[in-house]
């Protein structure tokens, strides 16, 4: 975990070097007196911008979830077994929101433990056992105890500026002249954001490990969270495409991704039998955005950790 935050701190730094030195060549070029001095403002400018700019428009995950809170009388096994895990893991008891959503959701929302909201589906409550519901709810509260939402977002801000300072230069159709400046911040926030990304992916399956196995060893079972994930693992595989796509905004805060193992493949020719030509190289693209971007551990490795983990009880 060190490593990714030395990284993730080398490309924060790269970042804001790059952006600076754009606009630095950019007033050597008009034979501007001092122009690293006199770009960095129009640097600072720019990612104060960007970073206002996307955290003003990003909505909140329980409204992407399509969550409503709940309170001890409309779920009253759900509200104790939420107040006896809180207690265990010594955090706040959570505001507990659900969705009507069939997709397997499970997520916790909020940067502080003492305004955390517990987001589940109906397709999560209804598909596992309640021993199995126990260790998913132990499994987020966890991420809380570790406070991995206020860790992922403060490592995230390198990602997010990129992102937004990349979308909004390509979402610029004629830059005309401009193009000396959109093209090099274009190259910079792409290759940030990709190094970013990636280093963040990292850590997060780090974090997903830890909240898995500080669930198993509050729950003392550690077959009860393989259960659930075996269980909700399915459940998503079996999701129609279209309704993955609808909480695709929440997939990294699940549980589990919700996201399809593979690309939806769609045939070609009258009869609708022919294999895109460009099929394969999509499958590839879509393994390799995976295995760099993935927020989540394979559910795979996942098992195998827990299984040992029963084993040695």
């Amino acid at each position: 975990m060190v490593a990714a935050l030395l990284g993730l701190l080398v490309v924060t730094v790269g970042f804001v070097v790059g952006v600076w030195a754009v606009f630095a060549l950019l007033f050597a070029s008009f034979e501007v007196d001092a122009p690293g001095i006199v770009a960095l403002v129009p640097a600072v400018v720019t990612l104060i911008a960007i970073a206002g700019l996307e955290y003003v428009q990003r909505g909140t995950v329980e409204r992407l979830a399509d969550a409503h809170p709940v309170d001890h009388e409309a779920a009253p096994e759900l509200y104790e077994t939420t107040t006896r895990i809180a207690a265990q893991l010594d955090v706040p008891v959570p505001t507990i929101a659900v969705s009507d959503r069939d997709a397997p959701e499970a997520l916790v929302v909020g940067y502080r433990p003492s305004d955390v909201h517990l987001v589940l589906s109906l397709g999560t409550i209804e598909a596992l056992e309640p021993a199995e519901l126990e260790a998913v709810i132990a499994h987020e509260l966890a991420h809380v105890r570790n406070r991995d939402a206020m860790v992922m977002t403060a490592v995230s801000v390198p990602v997010v500026l990129a992102d937004g300072l990349r979308s909004r230069l390509t979402a610029i159709e004629n830059p005309g002249w401009g193009v000396i400046v959109v093209v090099p911040l274009g190259l910079v926030s792409s290759v940030v954001w990709v190094l970013g990304r990636t280093i963040t992916a990292r850590l997060a399956r780090v974090r997903e490990r830890a909240a898995d196995r500080t669930a198993a060893e509050v729950t003392g079972s550690p077959a009860a969270l393989a259960g659930a994930l075996e269980r909700l693992d399915r459940e998503i595989a079996e999701t129609p495409e279209r309704d993955l796509r609808e909480v695709s905004g929440v997939s990294s805060l699940s549980i589990l991704p919700l996201t399809p193992d593979e690309p939806e493949k769609v045939m070609l020719g009258p009869e609708g039998d022919v294999e895109p030509a460009y099929w394969r190289a999509r499958t590839l693209l879509h393994r390799l955005e995976r295995w760099l971007f993935e927020s989540h551990p394979p559910t795979e490795q996942r098992l195998e950790a827990l299984a040992a983990m029963q084993r040695e009880r």
